[in-house]
């Protein structure tokens, strides 16, 4: 591989690595996964008196199964007896047999109850949890701060929410009861087989050291790459997730190519490593079966003496083979648990990871905003920076007295967008205050303050429902008049009446049955309907023709009337009429004034203007 594309797969994996993951080295040093261990049994004990039922139904399930194999021997042991008894010509007593037998039927059909009973308490126990993961993970994702989505991938996000909780669920589910049983099975045969044969039980354990060195050694590289395993799974769906959602541009620019070899390639890394993870974990179930077969022959070897020697009887030696068979089989299993819970502690690091991200800092909630919408909003001496290296706005003062409209210009990541961040608290200010009537938004409950503002981005956003439903998404209690009413003045309720269900019509996922423009016009309905006290309106009528557009302004103006307003303004003839123009660059105000005040400047706004018509006329 050249260094070219070294670099080009390191900072694939920089764009898809989650915020606090970037600034470690790549995963080669294995977490610590013994404290996702710990966090999954304090999530358990919170169900700790039905954890506790499991696990005694377990127990006494296990034990049950683990007693019969010793009626085995008397069985054997009785039928010897009978042919002896045959051969002497005495009469035939099987009285002792039939009570074995009744014996055993008894434990067995006792120790099947008890293993439904805890299997059907299992899986309610699970179903709790998984349960409350998500309900965790979903609170969590709702109280995180703007800046964790920004720093990952939707796919990456998905991923943990989707695939790791499945497959912390199945791990759980298959594996729990698994694990108690097999710990159970061994102490308990191991002592069945001191009791039988010391001698023998020596022999049969003294290759096990062996295999069990050998295994550790090997969950220690699997560990590894079954992290790595689900970190390229995020990687993928990452990746699926932008080329696919983005399908049209992908081919408009001819990169389908460049998309196809870029998956390939990410593909492939999840390929070598899942393959490296099964190798490896995969080979544990040979090395222990190898060498519990080498113990069976010794077993064989040792037992055979022993029983010409009288000092094992036929049905002894068949007890004990049969335990040393129970003995090693839940060591085998114990290997598969633990190759699944490398997994599923790789899973739920993710998840937990997730957890432990901050929340967006609690209310402080003490104050509260006035009613109306004749609303001064202010920004002094205001500070901020996406990372601690690289300031962004410095010193910033704006005052934007009520009823005004501020259109803000200028080009990219000159700051226009990070001060609609800062006014709806999607960050915080790093220095200064933001004060809305005087008072610091963040004294103001989030909720009430972000229901103040009203937003109608270029970016929309519409969920699968009505029409209706999409635009009542502005305020739930909105009657039907008024949602038409809304739609009237946005000019959506044309094209609306024009499909077949009217506002019963269904939007499908990203509402790719209508056009951009249609889903814009929905968009503009829903502010009107919401009639907030601030609009933020960012390019809103960009996907519109020139025709709707001028409508739609006509229908924004009158909902401007009266309502501070924010306009971020990318088509500079949209702008002209503002009250004050703010033209940022670099995070800082340059210029302010009208329209014709700034071009009589001369200044950085003319420079702009010009070079966007001179650029139209071409």
């Amino acid at each position: 591989m050249s260094n070219a594309t070294k670099e080009a797969r390191e900072k694939r994996h920089h764009k898809f690595r989650d915020y606090a993951d970037a600034k470690k080295t790549q995963g080669d040093k294995p977490q610590n996964m013994t404290a996702a261990a710990k966090k999954m049994i304090s999530l358990l004990a919170e169900k700790k008196l039905k954890l506790i039922l499991v696990v005694v139904i377990c127990i006494v399930s296990t034990v049950l199964s683990i007693i019969g194999p010793v009626y085995l021997g008397d069985i054997i042991d009785n039928i010897t007896d009978l042919i002896k008894v045959k051969l002497t010509g005495n009469s035939l007593d099987l009285d002792g047999i039939k009570h074995i037998l009744f014996t055993i039927l008894a434990i067995y059909t006792a120790s099947s109850v008890a293993s439904f009973l805890q299997h059907f308490t299992m899986a309610g126990l699970n179903r709790d949890l998984i349960f409350k993961m998500r309900r965790m993970l979903n609170e969590k994702l709702s109280g995180l701060p703007l800046r964790y989505f920004d720093s990952h991938t939707k796919g990456d996000i998905l991923s943990r929410v989707t695939n790791d909780i499945d497959n912390i669920q199945n791990t759980f589910q298959n594996n729990l009861i698994q694990s108690i049983t097999s710990v159970v099975s061994v102490v308990g045969v191991f002592a069945i087989m001191l009791y039988i044969s010391p001698i023998m039980t020596l022999v049969s354990v003294i290759v096990l050291p062996l295999g069990l060195l050998i295994a550790l050694a090997l969950l220690r590289v699997s560990r590894r790459y079954f992290r790595e395993n689900w970190r390229t799974m995020g990687d993928l769906n990452g990746h699926i997730e932008e080329m696919y959602g983005g399908h049209k541009i992908v081919k408009v620019f001819g990169h389908t190519r460049k998309a196809c070899e870029d998956f390939t390639e990410i593909n492939d890394e999840l390929c070598t490593v899942g393959r490296k993870a099964q190798f490896y974990s995969g080979v544990l179930m040979p090395i222990i079966t190898f060498t519990s077969n080498i113990g069976y022959v010794l077993i064989c070897i040792f037992g055979g003496i022993f029983v010409v020697r009288g000092d094992l009887t036929i049905g002894q030696m068949t007890v004990f083979f049969v335990y040393s068979k129970l003995f090693m089989q839940p060591i085998v299993d114990m290997s598969n648990i633990a190759n699944n819970l490398q997994s599923s502690l790789a899973s739920a690091e993710r998840v937990f990871d997730v957890l432990e991200q901050e929340s967006e800092p609690a209310d402080v909630a003490d104050d509260h905003l006035d009613e109306g919408r004749n609303k001064t909003v202010e920004l002094v001496n205001v500070d901020f920076a996406y990372s601690d290296d690289k300031p962004l706005i410095s010193g910033l003062n704006l005052t934007v007295r009520p009823g005004q409209l501020v259109a803000l210009v200028g080009p990219t990541g000159a700051g226009k967008t990070t001060i609609v961040n800062l006014l709806m608290r999607f960050y915080d200010v790093k220095g200064g205050a933001v004060l809305i009537d005087g008072k610091d938004i963040r004294s103001v409950p989030r909720d009430e303050l972000r229901h103040v503002f009203g937003m109608v981005l270029q970016d929309t956003w519409l969920f699968e429902g009505t029409i209706r439903d999409n635009i009542a998404y502005g305020r739930s209690d909105a009657t039907m008049e008024e949602i038409v009413a809304a739609a009237r003045a946005a000019h959506a309720d044309h094209f609306i009446n024009t499909l077949a269900d009217g506002y019963d019509t269904v939007l499908e996922e990203d509402a790719t049955n209508i056009s951009q423009g249609q889903r814009q016009l929905l968009t503009i309905a829903r502010a009107i309907l919401a009639d907030p006290d601030i609009l933020i309106l960012d390019e809103a009528t960009s996907s519109v023709d020139t025709r709707t557009e001028l409508m739609i302004q006509n229908a924004m103006k009158e909902l401007m009337a009266g309502r501070t307003s924010f306009v971020i303004a990318h088509r500079l003839s949209t702008i002209r009429k503002a009250d004050v123009i703010l033209v940022m660059n670099e995070g800082a105000i340059i210029e302010s004034g009208t329209h014709d005040e700034l071009i009589a400047a001369g200044g950085f706004y003319k420079e702009l203007y010009e070079a966007q018509f001179a650029g139209s006329s071409i």
